[in-house]
């Protein structure tokens, strides 16, 4: 069956329908990875967007909920080929059922290339996958993404490795299951808090240290979360991570602004600043800290590709983040 993108400008891509018989609205976002698809599904920092894929197959392990680093939040879905019979001995389904059961469109068979060059040249836009091209388009160019950190955050706190030699508050604004995993690995205790945790509880909890985590959306938009890690800051150790970061600076009188298309897949290179070193990064965010607008901090990792934020340290009040 046919299924469209279409695209705020009304740019029309035909493709074939696989995932839910439905249509969907979001923000048109392209990551580079050419493996790790289910992590991809599964990070909320995807939240309201339509993710494209620009690796060209597909599915072809098919999906492993082990694998999963919280819930489905995409909106959509497009690819240029999708497997239909995965071969892995870890799989359980295949991608198209899941789609199925989240209620959530596919769309396969567009010239993934040409959309991706499409949002290089114009940036980030909105978009819509329907089985039919609507006449009025003002629907998709009016689409915002609003009440992200509240709509992926946990709604109780949970603790991990309850044994563990230190003790680490993670704010939960969308955090991928593997921050977990990583700390309790370094002997943490790990206690995951709602983002709507206020400062005082926290410190309640008496932490060696507090991480901010990832999440969607634009940063100045939380600013009750904001008001929060001020309180924090200086107080206790902290380390944020690509939401977590860009909160932490707002917190400390930086800026963060929109990206064109953002940073997003498993190949982003980024450079010391003070070093020789260049890492290559698994990255998903569309914003990024206003480098002349860090006063309080020192700016350790810049993008090599547009040279744009990737870390700052806060040696005075022992905090960093990237």
């Amino acid at each position: 069956m046919k299924r469209y993108l279409i695209l705020e400008d009304g740019t029309v891509f035909e493709g074939k329908a696989f995932g839910a018989d439905v249509s969907a609205v979001g923000e048109l976002v392209f990551t580079t990875g050419m493996c790790g698809y289910i992590e991809t599904l599964t990070d909320e920092s995807y939240f309201g967007q339509i993710v494209l894929q620009t690796f060209p197959l597909i599915g072809n392990y098919g999906i492993i909920e082990e694998d999963f680093e919280g819930e489905c939040s995409v909106k959509a879905y497009a690819v240029r080929e999708v497997c239909e019979k995965p071969s892995n001995f870890r799989c359980q389904k295949t991608l198209d059922t899941f789609l199925k059961e989240k209620g959530i469109p596919g769309i396969c068979g567009i010239d993934t290339r040409a959309v991706t060059k499409r949002i290089r040249e114009k940036g980030v836009m909105n978009a819509a996958v329907a089985d039919e091209i609507p006449a009025d388009l003002e629907f998709i160019k009016g689409y915002k993404i609003v009440n992200t950190v509240e709509n992926v955050t946990c709604k109780q706190s949970t603790a991990y490795n309850e044994g563990g030699k230190y003790s680490v508050a993670l704010i939960d604004y969308g955090a991928k299951r593997n921050i977990i995993r990583k700390l309790v690995k370094r002997g943490c205790k790990v206690t995951v808090v709602p983002a709507l945790t206020s400062a005082e509880d926290i410190l309640k909890l008496n932490p060696d240290g507090v991480m901010l985590s990832n999440g969607p959306g634009d940063p100045a938009e939380n600013t009750y979360q904001i008001n929060e890690i001020k309180k924090l800051a200086g107080n206790v150790p902290i380390f944020g991570i690509c939401l977590g970061h860009q909160l932490l600076s707002l917190a400390l009188d930086a800026r963060t602004e929109k990206l064109k298309y953002g940073h997003r897949g498993v190949n982003q290179p980024v450079k010391e600043v003070n070093g020789a070193r260049t890492y290559i990064t698994s990255q998903n965010h569309g914003y990024a800290v206003v480098s002349d607008s860090v006063k309080k901090g020192e700016i350790s990792f810049i993008n090599a590709n547009d040279g744009t934020c990737e870390g700052i340290n806060y040696p005075d009040i022992k905090a960093f983040s990237v």
